[in-house]
This record gives structure tokens, C-alpha cells and sequence, in this order.
């Protein structure tokens, strides 16, 4: 059962209802149907066959690796993974489609049911699932540079994609994001698509209506191509208020089919919407029915990642990340195996490091920090981070025995960052960055300070806590930065009484 919902914040006393179509492109080398290659940026109409294009005598061919990669999203959803389905045409006249019709699935897909989790607000959220479906993508109509005419791009006809449908559960465009991005995550985290947006392979259609509390739902609109979280954040607030000022004028809302346009801001209506009847669905006479046999769901499931949840669940439990650092360490699969690895390396094979809770939380508050800091900076994923992890983890070492101060380990990081080394003590040698912790030296230090600074004492023993900070302060100018902090804080209060 999905988490229960929160009672919907009204918008001028409406309640807005919303259901997401996403089409997931699959990570196949191949299409759907054919051998022809999937690259993106190929020059036009290079990657489409006789197969993609229906020409006489061609038959379609089930990829294999798609099917695989819509039963590995059935069994992280949840879902029925059925194992007979059905393929159908879809029938419709658009110039890129040149089949006259669509291979999809309609009355039995491959994956029925399901839920994604995410949270929202601080608050744990769910929307149910209707189904995916395994189906093939159209063509492209291209409309610049053509001297106002439009040119057709075929490279995409064929391409598989999981259409992913969701039940009518979002009552804000912030849930559909949040709904949005979970999918995403989940999607690439299994492998199934590389989720591209600027690319196309991975885009949403919003179905959205609007009603008083309690009553029936409203007549949809659907806006189509959403390739941003931000646009259908955008798009599905300016069709709210566009369906709310048209009921409170007293005009009815009429199905139909939107494009948003991200220059205005705004949505406007590109045909009525089709029903499907309208389509003519029938099964496809040129492909039997689709059967997955029940071993290979086993074999699938045996195969998969660990899950996000399940994946944070374990870094609480085991290393007693707190819910939020779990759940960012588990942002991507790339992004979790970089921590565990800083992880356990920080325990080193002496094992005179910290230990494994210690070391996994200073793991995480790097990755959170400097890491995310510098990733970001550059737009890098952390796939394309240049420190190795064993390497942080030397460093993470060195803070945690006190032998390099946080800000001189962030310097070492910058070197490592830079390709200017590959050994962690050579470098805190090179810059003089090594604590002083020889305690008959500080003390020293400490003396001379407490010497120097009779106002601070004295305001110290007055209750001051400032003057104490102040008195840390002028031992680390006077050791240039070398003396670890906690212990002169240490020599001090005992210097001080």
C-alpha cells in the first residue's frame, strides 16, 4: 500500500490531480525489432533499416535485452511481471512514423502494478503504478534550417522504450518532481536507461485536471515531452491555473493534447486528445505473444543491484549513517560504491584506522563536503572523480590520528584533486602541513600565550567562553598553524585551572 497521502493543499479551493507517462529509452546497443544501432548523434537517417521502417517482407524481431531490462524494473517496483503478454499496433498517420502505426503493448503489458517511494517535505510518499510497457519510439521531425519545411530524422524509429504509468496519485507539481526524479534514480540505477534528459532518454507526459474537494475527477489535459524536472515543474503550474481561470469563467475544460513552451511559461493546445478507440489497437499479426519463462525472472532477480532503500537501510543499520547521509550516499550506484570503498579503506589493512562507524561517517561528511563541492563546481559526476578512493581514505587517516588539521587536509585534497601527487605524508610533508603534536613543545607555546595575553586569562576565569577561543587562537598563530586544536584546547584549560 502506498504511504498515506497528506490532506492536498488546495489552490484556490481546487484540487489538482495528477498521473505521469514515462518513456524510459532502454539501454540496448540495438532497437526493439531490428539490429540497427541506437547511438545518439548519428547524422540523420543513418540507423534506420528496412525492419525499423515495415518495408515489404521485413519482420520483427523481439530484442532480448529489452524485455530483460522491463522485468528487472517489474521486480524493483514490486510488480506482477506477467509472464505472456501481448503486442499491439497503434494506429496512427504522423510523418515520422512511416510504419502508419506504432508496435506497443495495450490490453496485457509486461509489467502490471507496482509503487515508487520517495519523500517529500521531510515525509515518506508512494504512487502506485498502472503498468509499463515495452513499445518502440517514433521518428523525429526536425524544423530548423529547412526554409519552412520539416525534415525527417528516422534514426530514432524503433528505439526501445518502457513506458511507465503512474495512477492518478500527485496532488502538487513538487510531488510529481519528486515522483519524477525517484524514477529516474531508479531507472539508471538499474541499469535499464541512461537517463539523459537533453537527450530524450528519459521524458514524461503529465496528465492534469483540476476538481472541487470530493468531486469526480476533471477532464484532463495532457502536456506532452517533458525533458526537465524544472519544465514539468513549470508546466503543470501554468496548466493549473490556466484550467482553474477557465472553470471560474464558466468555460468547460475539453481533453486535449498541450506542448509547454519553456521561452513563455506557458501550454497550449496542440490537437484533442485521442482516446483509445481512436487508435485501433489489435494485436500485432507479425509477433507472437511475448512469454518469459518463470527461471528467467529468477535469473533477473538474482542478478540486481541492491536497492537504494534497502542499500541506505544498510548504511544505518551497519554503519550508523544518520537517514539523510544514508540517503545521499545513496544518490547512484556509482556514487554508493565510492563511499563504500572510502569506507573501507579508512579501517586500513593495519587496522590502526577508525574504526568502521567512525570511518564511514567521515567518509560521508567528505563525499558531502569537499567531494560534492568540487563535483559540482566543474558539472562532473562522481564516476569522473580524480581522487581514487583509497587515496581519500589515506587522507581521512591522517586527519583522524591528528597528524594534518581539517584546513590543511583540504589543502592536500586540492593537490590530490590537481594530479599533483599520489602520496598522501609526501604531500603533507612537501607543504608543512604536519601537526605539531610534541606536547613539551606546545606546552611551551601555551605558556608564552598565557603570558602574552593577561586580558584573555582574566576574562577567561571571569566566564567568558570567547576569550577562551581567542587564547586557541593566538597558540595556532603562534605555531603557524602546526598545533592540533583539541590539543591545545586541552593544555590550556589545564594551563588555566
Amino acid at each position: 500500500m502506498p504511504h498515506p497521502a497528506p490532506p492536498p493543499a488546495l489552490i484556490r479551493g481546487f484540487e489538482v490531480v495528477i498521473g505521469l507517462e514515462t518513456h524510459a529509452q532502454l539501454s540496448t546497443a540495438s532497437k526493439i525489432f531490428s539490429g540497427a544501432a541506437t547511438a545518439f548523434g548519428a547524422a540523420p537517417n543513418t540507423q534506420a533499416c528496412a525492419v525499423d521502417l515495415a518495408l515489404p517482407g521485413t519482420l520483427p524481431v523481439m530484442n532480448r535485452g529489452a524485455v530483460e531490462r522491463a522485468i528487472r524494473l517489474g521486480l524493483a517496483v514490486g510488480a506482477k511481471v506477467a509472464l505472456t503478454s501481448i503486442f499491439a499496433r497503434k494506429n496512427y498517420f504522423y510523418p515520422d512514423l512511416p510504419k502508419g502505426y506504432q508496435i506497443s503493448q495495450y490490453e496485457t503489458p509486461v509489467v502490471q502494478g507496482g509503487k515508487i517511494d520517495f519523500v517529500l517535505d521531510g515525509q515518506p510518499r508512494g504512487v502506485r503504478l498502472t503498468r509499463a510497457h515495452l513499445e518502440e519510439d517514433a521518428g523525429k521531425s526536425l524544423h530548423e534550417d529547412f526554409a519552412g519545411q520539416t525534415g525527417i530524422d528516422l534514426n530514432r524509429a524503433g528505439t526501445p522504450l518502457l513506458e511507465i504509468v503512474s495512477e492518478p496519485d500527485m496532488r502538487s507539481s513538487a510531488e510529481a518532481v519528486e515522483y519524477a526524479k525517484a524514477l529516474h534514480a531508479l531507472v539508471v540505477w538499474l541499469g535499464i536507461c541512461d537517463g539523459n534528459m537533453q537527450e530524450g532518454s528519459f521524458r514524461c507526459d503529465a496528465n492534469v485536471s483540476v476538481r472541487r474537494p470530493g468531486a469526480p475527477y476533471g477532464t484532463r489535459r495532457e502536456i506532452k515531452n517533458l525533458n526537465s524536472f524544472r519544465f514539468l515543474q513549470q508546466a503543470i503550474d501554468f496548466e493549473v491555473q490556466w484550467q482553474i481561470d477557465r472553470i471560474e469563467d464558466g468555460l468547460a475544460i475539453e481533453q486535449a493534447t498541450v506542448l509547454f513552451n519553456p521561452d513563455t511559461g506557458e501550454t497550449r493546445a496542440m490537437r484533442s486528445k485521442e482516446d483509445a478507440h481512436d487508435y485501433r489497437y489489435f494485436p500485432d499479426p507479425d509477433l507472437p505473444p511475448l512469454v518469459i519463462a518463470p527461471e528467467w525472472v529468477e535469473r533477473v532477480r538474482a542478478a540486481m543491484p541492491e536497492l537504494p532503500a534497502a542499500m541506505a537501510a544498510r548504511f544505518q543499520q551497519q554503519d550508523g549513517l544518520p537517514p539523510d547521509d544514508a540517503q545521499l550516499m545513496t544518490q547512484s550506484l556509482p556514487f554508493a560504491r565510492y563511499f563504500e570503498a572510502v569506507r573501507d579503506a579508512c579501517q586500513g589493512r593495519d587496522g590502526k584506522g577508525p574504526t568502521r562507524a567512525v570511518g564511514a561517517k567521515l567518509a560521508a561528511n567528505w563525499l558531502m563536503g569537499e567531494v560534492s563541492k568540487r563535483l559540482n563546481a566543474a558539472s562532473l559526476d562522481i564516476t569522473a572523480v580524480p581522487v581514487p578512493a583509497a587515496l581519500l581514505a589515506a587522507l581521512i587517516r591522517r586527519v583522524a590520528d591528528g597528524t594534518v588539521s581539517h584546513n590543511g587536509a583540504r589543502q592536500v585534497f586540492d593537490a590530490l584533486w590537481a594530479g599533483e601527487g599520489t602520496d598522501v605524508d609526501a604531500l603533507i610533508d612537501a607543504k608543512g602541513l604536519k601537526q605539531m603534536n610534541d606536547s613539551s613543545a606546545l606546552q611551551a607555546i601555551v605558556d608564552d600565550v598565557i603570558a602574552a595575553n593577561a586580558k584573555s586569562v582574566d576574562e577567561y576565569r571571569a566566564g567568558k567562553d570567547k576569550a577562551f577561543n581567542a587564547l586557541v587562537g593566538q597558540v595556532m598563530k603562534a605555531s603557524k598553524g602546526k598545533a592540533n586544536p583539541a590539543q591545545a584546547g586541552e593544555l590550556l584549560k589545564k594551563a588555566l585551572g
